[in-house]
């Protein structure tokens, strides 16, 4: 299950992100996503049994009355999914869940298959067609992270943390987030010197692809990477 699913998904993503061509207007991109959602919608409605489902992607399924619920957590927030008419909400508020955080939810909990932690980490480009789309997977994810965080690594740390992430021993510096319970993403920092600029990396177990599509991961990662920055922003503003 992808993000842009079944409508000649690749065509449209290379239209997309190819900044040599005119990029489709707003109401291109709310056609894509609420096709996608209504695809997302009838896949998962399609799984006879929702609380197997629901084990495999480490999500808690309950019967309350006449409904059923899914509580499951993206990226540090708690949200419900109710059954049977589909509806993602946040568990916490009435703020609206944007359209392409439903999907990726939905997709998750439809794809999910319960394998276990492989211990081994790979990157994009490991990923199914990740040698095509890293080009970019890299200007949406790593080079803003370098940008803001590339000559001062240590604020990734602090930053990170405010938002559920937690350091981890990789590079010079490097924080984990868990994505969803099942899925973990970790963003690697390494120091400039005098000879080369500061660089940057994304891991994940090599079990992600039973959990996400390549364009899914590329999604999450995006969402990482601009909640960092916007939470930084946010600190800078506030020190003046």
């Amino acid at each position: 299950m992808r993000l842009i699913n079944n409508l000649s998904d690749t065509a449209l993503l290379q239209k997309v992100e190819n900044r040599s061509l005119t990029l489709p207007n707003q109401k291109n991109y709310e056609y894509a996503h609420e096709q996608a959602y209504k695809l997302a919608v009838e896949h998962l409605a399609k799984i006879d049994d929702i609380e197997q489902q629901c084990n495999k992607a480490g999500a808690q399924y309950q019967i309350m009355g006449s409904k059923k619920v899914i509580n499951i957590k993206y990226l540090d927030q708690a949200y419900v999914v109710t059954l049977p008419d589909i509806d993602v909400s946040l568990a916490d508020n009435e703020e609206k869940v944007p359209i392409r955080d439903k999907v990726l939810i939905l997709h998750y909990l439809a794809q999910a298959k319960g394998t276990p932690s492989s211990n081994k980490l790979i990157t994009y480009k490991e990923l199914p067609g990740g040698n095509v789309y890293f080009p970019t997977f890299l200007k949406r994810t790593v080079k803003p992270i370098l940008k803001y965080f590339g000559n001062e690594p240590h604020l990734l740390i602090n930053v990170a943390g405010s938002m559920g992430g937690y350091q981890v021993e990789r590079g010079d510096v490097a924080v984990g987030f868990n994505a969803f319970s099942r899925v973990s993403v970790t963003l690697v920092l390494w120091r400039g010197d005098d000879e080369f600029g500061p660089d940057g990396s994304i891991t994940f177990d090599a079990n992600i692809t039973d959990y996400l599509s390549s364009e899914d991961i590329t999604v999450v990662c995006e969402t990482v990477t601009w909640r960092l920055i916007n939470h930084l922003r946010e600190r800078q503003t506030l020190q003046g």
